[in-house]
């Protein structure tokens, strides 16, 4: 079911609750304390863009391979964007977008039980109807300005809502190979060779060639090497800034 309300601090804060339950969709029009990766702040504009968290409770899924929830997310928003003409690519880990510019923000949160999942919270964040954004953002881009349209929010959430739970069947019958495979080939700069920072602000060039099944970066070096690096190890540099 899906649930609208008009504002809220974080619809992922929200949909811990426990009146909750599996694919429930939290739809706020404006969050206070909106969140996103690395401790930033999503910023959105009411009536113009989607914010909202679906619940899922993968319960068959162990912690160790909970990067399968990222594929999950990440694929269903690209199968919606393909419906609406939008061609799209997942930027490493679950970030989409259109060209080099960023069309929207997922955060993902689990709880566990035990060995397994018990419930994952994908906080998603989607440009709809956007034309202004604010300046401090490097590289946003909306759905409505990548296709020169406007476009019904419900109608967006719907789709993907769709696309979800056809990924979730997925996941529960193990197709995992299709699942890893379909993520790899939409992913963001593959195959290309690009700049990337460390951590400790090091610079160096590499080619994107995949992703493990745990979720780690898969990098081919100047010298031939092949390392695969963590979601706070490494990070993507476009245009001179930090992505």
């Amino acid at each position: 079911m899906i649930y609208r309300i008009e504002e809220t601090t974080s619809t992922n804060d929200d949909a811990k609750r426990p009146e909750y339950g599996h694919d429930d969709i939290i739809w706020a029009e404006r969050q206070t304390a909106g969140r996103g990766q690395r401790g930033h702040t999503w910023i959105s504009r009411a009536e113009e863009s989607l914010t909202f968290s679906h619940i899922l409770t993968p319960t068959f899924l162990p912690v160790a391979e909970q990067f399968r929830l990222v594929e999950l997310v990440a694929l269903a928003l690209t199968d919606s964007f393909d419906e609406f003409g939008i061609d799209t690519r997942i930027k490493w880990t679950n970030d989409i977008y259109v060209g080099d510019r960023k069309m929207v923000g997922i955060l993902i949160e689990h709880s566990y039980s035990g060995p397994t999942l018990a419930r994952t919270i994908l906080g998603t964040g989607i440009n709809v109807n956007q034309t202004e954004f604010d300046p401090a953002l490097p590289n946003p881009i909306s759905m409505a300005q990548a296709a020169g349209r406007r476009f019904d929010r419900e109608e967006v959430l719907e789709t993907y809502r769709r696309h979800a739970a056809r990924r979730y069947t997925q996941l529960e019958r193990g197709e995992y190979a299709a699942l890893e495979e379909e993520y790899r080939q939409r992913m963001y700069r593959l195959g290309e060779r690009h700049p990337f920072r460390l951590a400790d602000g090091t610079l160096f060039r590499a080619e994107i060639e995949g992703v493990r099944p745990t979720g780690e970066l898969l990098l081919r070096h100047d010298d031939g090497t092949l390392r695969g690096y963590l979601f706070r190890e490494v990070e993507f540099v476009i245009e001179s800034r930090d992505r």
